[in-house]
């Protein structure tokens, strides 16, 4: 069986006669395919899930890719196969009719020489920063190189610990390498593929940026170095240090600690309190020791580290971007994949009606077919269950999805107001029944548009009203009146809550 899968509800805004939210706890299989079939692949999902009449990709295009890609893929080949195959095919008719399509898919988003530039970048902004002073003396005490080392220690902490800050740098930058996004809303197309890409493909960008900034912060660590060393072979630079607070034997105790595992490995020893205290800047004198021993240890800790942990970590990032690229994750439990895998098998979708309170019309399940179709197939095969009267949500659990199922849809009257003790144990009721189908909550708008059609502020209330309760209940939701179903908002409203 396959599983469906379930974004965060979206917002209510879609036109009067219909609000969308969908989402589910499920976890779910995927296929895999290299970076560029699974952006081809994507491209064209966005065409076909982002308006019902759109001029580029007609419904006589959507099924002559299907009949092409059936044909040319071999029987009984694994479904990202197919899926493959069928976009490719899909472009063939695509690409000269969107100039965009071709622009979007040979743009890669990354280049190895992204690399090399960020290595440089950094080296060039390590040796910029003044490490050693314009006054040709070290403070031994607030040397930049301190800096450096603790804003490395709190990013070791968050890839060991996964802090929000460096989970947000991680997501921002992903985000860049993703492509930037149109400006305005004329292009719904491409809002949506780069939206996809951004999602499905968030492990290989997220390792890409983790792979630029190891490279950067590795480059700094390494010129901060190169510049105390460069300016020491032309300048002769001293040592010392100054405190209000601290007296030499303070001095020494953090500097012996701090230095410790540079001191092990150059084998330079931090001097002790008196000549620590010979040392010292005081108003009127300057300082007299040489800096030489002093930026080898500065130099030993920022190897130790910076640049031996970042450039492991760096090591490490670019094998996984490259694991990650020919081995991109496409959900094959959604329902725009499961709808296409029916195609190529010539199956049909099957959706079970599970009422509460009061069976539908016959009116309102053809209409409900209507509504659904679009997003599942016009194939679509619907079944209702016996209503579950108000007092009794518990006997749903008995209702079980017959064999091939592909979605659950519980029934309700936009009319109730949602409570926990009803709905809630309905939707607790059916989802133990059957937890691998997807569950949609759809909410019948008839009676209640009908009763307000003059006050639609009220219309608007009890669907944001049921839009809460559903997310608290981490179902998807769908406001239609069955009555006199808006088929276009419906099936945009639906394909972007379904996620298809």
């Amino acid at each position: 069986m396959l599983v469906g899968r379930w974004r965060k509800p979206a917002s209510s805004r879609g036109g009067p006669r219909i609000g969308a939210t969908l989402r589910h706890n499920v976890s779910t299989p995927a296929f895999t395919l290299d970076e560029a079939a699974a952006r081809r692949v994507l491209f064209v999902q966005a065409h076909e899930s982002t308006a019902a009449d759109n001029p580029l990709w007609t419904a006589e295009d959507r099924a002559w890719a299907t009949r092409l890609a059936r044909e040319s893929t071999p029987a009984g080949a694994a479904p990202e196969r197919f899926l493959a195959e069928r976009a490719r095919h899909a472009l063939q008719r695509l690409a000269p009719r969107d100039a965009r399509a071709a622009r979007a898919l040979s743009r890669r988003g990354w280049r190895v020489a992204w690399v090399a530039l960020v290595l440089a970048l950094g080296l060039a902004a390590g040796l910029a920063v003044d490490a050693i002073g314009s006054s040709q003396h070290i403070n031994l005490l607030a040397p930049p190189v301190w800096a450096l080392i603790a804003w490395n220690l709190f990013v070791y902490v968050g890839v060991l610990l996964p802090l929000p800050l460096a989970q947000r740098a991680r997501a921002w930058l992903a985000a860049r390498l993703a492509g930037r996004a149109p400006r305005g809303t004329a292009m719904p197309v491409m809002l949506a593929f780069r939206a996809a890409w951004v999602r499905h493909g968030a492990r290989l960008l997220g390792a890409r940026a983790a792979l630029l900034m190891h490279a950067a912060a590795l480059a700094l660590a390494l010129g901060l170095a190169g510049g105390m060393y460069l300016r020491g072979l032309g300048l002769d630079y001293r040592a010392g240090w100054q405190s209000t607070f601290l007296d030499a034997t303070q001095v020494h105790a953090a500097l012996a600690t701090l230095l410790a595992p540079a001191a092990a490995l150059s084998g330079i020893a931090v001097p002790d309190a008196a000549a620590l205290q010979a040392l010292r800047v005081v108003p009127g004198v300057a300082a007299t020791a040489s800096a030489a021993p002093w930026i080898h240890l500065y130099a030993a800790m920022l190897g130790l580290f910076v640049v031996l942990p970042r450039g492991v970590l760096a090591l490490w990032a670019a094998w996984r971007a490259r694991r990650l690229a020919r081995h991109v994750a496409l959900p094959l439990q959604e329902l725009y994949f499961q709808r296409l895998l029916r195609e190529q098998q010539g199956g049909a979708a099957r959706v079970q009606v599970l009422p509460h309170g009061a069976a539908p019309s016959p009116h309102a399940l053809a209409c409900l077919q209507g509504v659904l179709a679009p997003a599942l197939g016009s194939g679509l095969q619907l079944t209702a269950a016996p209503a579950t009267p108000y007092g009794a949500e518990e006997g749903a659990a008995a209702l079980v999805p017959p064999a091939g199922t592909t979605l659950r849809v519980a029934l309700v009257d936009l009319a109730a107001t949602p409570e926990d003790d009803t709905h809630g144990v309905f939707v607790a009721a059916l989802r133990g029944a059957a937890p691998a189908v997807p569950l949609l909550l759809l909410a019948d708008e008839t009676a209640f548009g009908a009763r307000f059609a003059a006050l639609p502020a009220r219309l608007a209330e009890r669907r944001a009203a049921w839009q809460q309760w559903a997310q608290a209940q981490r179902v998807g939701l769908v406001c239609v009146d069955l009555a006199q179903p808006d088929l276009g908002l419906a099936e945009r409203a639906l394909q972007a809550a379904l996620q298809v």
